[in-house]
């Protein structure tokens, strides 16, 4: 049985502003620790907001598009194209997976019923967590790995991040630096331009398999709110860019670490 495919309206008592207001939140957020947020605007989507599981996880994906697209030009600026040009092999290694796996996770949203789809993201959600710790509190050295392995796990990586990715409706940043750093030994800021240059066409696979389903009009109905949340988002994160480092990640990690999982513990009791 196919997930749920009701075109859950907004709520009367939830205005633009409230909108806007709510994104802007999420991209302040996402800002401070360099993230686009949208693991944080997943469970807002769904529980303040309303919208059915698989609608929400559509939003997401789109709205995550269009904040990576609008990063990308920024983080172009901290890491030239010509030096992200002598680490094609890695983007082309992850993507040779992510690509695969993005369009099999968007068919697998799409078949879920609904109520497995909330557990699902639930699980995800505290993956997430656990990532965006072990991230920031732990050194990341590269794996000693014999060179061969590194296209075959590459490709592994890319295919199990390309999946999550569309299942949730993000970009993958919080899984695909760490395995650039891990796997392929690159740096944090090298890792982190990389992680948006295989996110983008990533994200366009899953958003194409996402758009042959009936549940893509979605956009179309809630274009608006879609749109209010996006500049929301794009302005918090300037913000958030701005406040980098105002308050310390021992405290702001662990708390944004225990939204991921409030939010995981409510989808996981969802219907």
């Amino acid at each position: 049985m196919a997930a749920d495919r009701t075109l859950a309206p907004l709520r009367p008592a939830h205005s633009m502003p409230a909108v806007f207001g709510a994104g802007a939140a999420i991209g302040v957020l996402g800002g401070m620790i360099g993230l686009g947020g949208a693991e944080f605007r997943l469970p807002l989507l769904i529980g303040l907001f309303g919208f059915a599981a698989l609608c929400a996880v559509i939003l997401n994906k789109a709205m995550s598009l269009v904040v990576v697209l609008t990063a990308l030009p920024a983080r172009m600026a901290a890491v030239s194209a010509s030096e992200l040009a002598t680490h094609w092999p890695v983007a082309v290694n992850l993507l040779a997976g992510s690509l695969l796996g993005a369009w099999a996770g968007a068919s697998w949203a799409l078949r879920m019923r609904s109520s497995t789809l909330y557990k699902v993201l639930a699980a995800l959600m505290v993956l997430m967590a656990a990532a965006l710790l072990s991230t920031h509190f732990s050194t990341l050295g590269t794996l000693d790995l014999p060179r061969w392995a590194h296209v075959p796990l590459g490709v592994a990586a890319g295919f199990g991040i390309g999946a999550v990715a569309a299942i949730m409706g993000v970009a993958g940043g919080e899984l695909l630096i760490p395995t650039v750093v891990l796997l392929f030994g690159r740096d944090g800021k090298t890792a982190g331009s990389l992680s948006l240059l295989v996110s983008l066409p990533t994200m366009l696979v899953a958003f194409a398999r996402y758009s042959r389903d009936g549940s893509f009009a979605v956009l179309g109905a809630n274009r608006r709110f879609a749109l209010v949340m996006v500049a929301g988002s794009v302005a918090g994160a300037v913000l958030g860019g701005l406040l980098l480092g105002v308050f310390p990640e021992v405290v702001l990690i662990p708390a944004l670490a225990v939204i991921l999982l409030v939010s995981a513990a409510k989808l996981a009791r969802h219907d």
